[in-house]
């Protein structure tokens, strides 16, 4: 038979995608996330199998919550996080409790319940600026933000119940994933719907650094098939291109593409503090290939058109006049 599957962070821009793969796969499926009293299905609210999964909604940061929906399962996928930088700054607590707190609820109740295999998405930010590239799962974990320091304690964590408890767990590390539905805190989806509303400029932040880009299928693909592979647990393994592009270079991009060309603006409040800024990510995705034969099938410029066509038609999603947080 095949796993019944739950997924956190379900309604969400990775989360959606890879609830719609893993029911096109056949799998019953359970999408997890937060209650909300006008019972919003976010991405998933007009999805093409909205009929073909169950919704619980619920609250990562409360075990009674998780319990009873893993309880389901015999697989689960764990993507519930806070995720933007920028507000870890602004509040840190908040990624304690939801990111490591969260984490120690789908890894205790999992524990208890005996589920099959628990995996946990955690991101190339645990590696800070890279110490040497490509970036392999031995880097240095460096927390330069409290986002990535609430990764990196989550990391350890379920590390902790593979080797305490014989928790079946997997770690699974995407570097910068990208795609339909992902928010305007995110850069790409920034540009594209600034150039959509003012084709004459463009603030972004610091130019320089250089991001590794995944688009969202083929980080999904990777992900099921991590899933599917029967070695693999207790150790992190990288998802990315081996590709780096700077920011720069990314908004001349998607510019060319869309036959634009504006003025680039580097809006100081948009920078990351000195000290806290990730200055360069490219992956060594040489253990995902090895494991998995995992062949991406999108390049940048196939996944920016892609997203720039769904930006297009979902505008009213994105408030280009503010900075997004």
């Amino acid at each position: 038979m095949m796993d019944k599957i739950l997924i956190t962070g379900a309604t969400g821009f990775i989360g959606s995608h890879l609830v719609e793969l893993c029911v096109k796969k056949g799998h019953d499926v359970i999408a997890f996330d937060r209650y909300n009293s006008n019972n919003d299905w976010g991405w998933l609210e007009n999805s093409d199998y909205k009929n073909d999964f169950e919704l619980v909604l619920g609250d990562i940061r409360d075990y009674d919550s998780v319990f009873n929906t893993i309880q389901k399962c015999d697989v689960v996928f764990h993507l519930a996080a806070l995720i933007g930088i920028p507000y870890s700054y602004v509040s840190p607590l908040a990624y304690i409790r939801t990111n490591i707190e969260g984490t120690y609820n789908v890894l205790e109740a999992s524990k208890n319940l005996m589920i099959k295999e628990v995996l946990i998405t955690s991101t190339s930010e645990v590696y800070g600026t890279a110490q040497f590239v490509p970036i392999s799962e031995s880097h240095p974990l460096v927390g330069q933000s409290p986002y990535s320091a609430s990764k990196i304690a989550a990391d350890q964590l379920s590390i902790s119940y593979f080797r305490s408890f014989k928790t079946p767990i997997k770690i699974i590390r995407p570097f910068n994933t990208f795609g339909p539905r992902q928010s305007s805190r995110a850069v790409i989806p920034t540009i594209i719907s600034q150039l959509i509303a003012n084709k004459e400029s463009l603030i972004l932040g610091n130019l320089k650094t250089t991001r590794d880009f995944t688009f969202v299928q083929d980080t999904c693909s990777a992900m099921y098939q991590l899933y599917k592979d029967c070695k693999l647990y207790g150790i992190p393994i990288n998802i990315g291109m081996n590709k780096e592009i700077s920011i720069g270079d990314l908004a001349r991009k998607i510019a060319k593409l869309m036959d634009i060309n504006p003025k680039i603006i580097e809006d100081n409040k948009r920078v990351r503090p000195k000290n806290s800024e990730v200055e360069r990510l490219l992956c060594d995705n040489s253990k995902l290939k090895k494991s998995i034969e995992w062949i991406p099938k999108y390049s940048l410029d196939d996944g920016l058109l892609m997203t720039i066509k769904d930006i297009k038609s979902n505008l009213n999603k994105y408030k280009t006049e503010n900075y997004n947080v």
